[in-house]
């Protein structure tokens, strides 16, 4: 409880103190590159299902809940783009990035509707990362304990965050669940404020960002 409300407090302050900035990454987005202004996907949230007395989960195992995750739009509209399949991790000089979109990248600044999110209980601001459907449900047949990150919300900033870049192959992914398992166990509030403060040393050097 006291993390959540942490989240939540963190989550409407920064929305105030941000806003005039949103307001800023908005109009340079629109003015730069047609289309949208931000970039809705289906995610994986926390897994709340229940088993029934005979041994049966209440409802289909999708790993955990499925929601809709905001950001700022830095690739082109997928009509616009290359023929790149849409449930793909990112790459370095990644064609389908805007030149807008390269900067709020490096500085993740394209994660910050993601404050709204935190606010309707679908992430909190310290959690392992949601992910795409298709990529989760292959993560889950190929690693080991990988549905295990459902058991918290997911958070915008992380502990595999502050200790890792962005995923670029399957062996990325392995090291990040172990820093997300263990956060998982170990989970508190002041754990959580000290991944916050680490989360502005690693935005502001651009660690592990593109």
């Amino acid at each position: 409880m006291l993390r959540r409300l942490l989240s939540f407090t963190v989550a409407a302050v920064g929305i105030l103190l941000v806003a005039p900035l949103i307001v800023l990454i908005a109009v340079l987005i629109k003015a730069t590159s047609p289309g949208p202004v931000f970039y809705t996907q289906t995610r994986i949230g926390i897994n709340r299902r229940r088993r029934l007395p005979w041994g049966q989960y209440r409802e289909t195992d999708h790993g955990g809940k499925p929601f809709t995750i905001f950001k700022f739009r830095t690739m082109v509209p997928s009509d616009q783009s290359p023929s790149t399949p849409s449930e793909v991790w990112a790459t370095p000089d990644d064609p389908r990035v805007t030149r807008i979109g390269r900067i709020l990248r490096l500085y993740r600044l394209d994660e910050l509707p993601q404050l709204f999110n935190v606010l309707l209980g679908d992430m909190d601001i310290v959690g392992p990362r949601p992910e795409q459907p298709t990529i989760f449900v292959r993560l889950r047949q190929e690693i080991d304990q990988y549905q295990e990150r459902q058991r918290v919300r997911p958070g915008i900033t992380g502990w595999a965050q502050v200790n890792q870049q962005y995923d670029r192959s399957i062996e990325d992914v392995k090291k990040k669940l172990q820093f997300d398992l263990e956060y998982i166990e170990t989970k508190s509030v002041t754990q959580d404020l000290q991944i916050m403060l680490r989360t502005f040393g690693v935005v502001t050097r651009k660690q592990g960002a593109w």
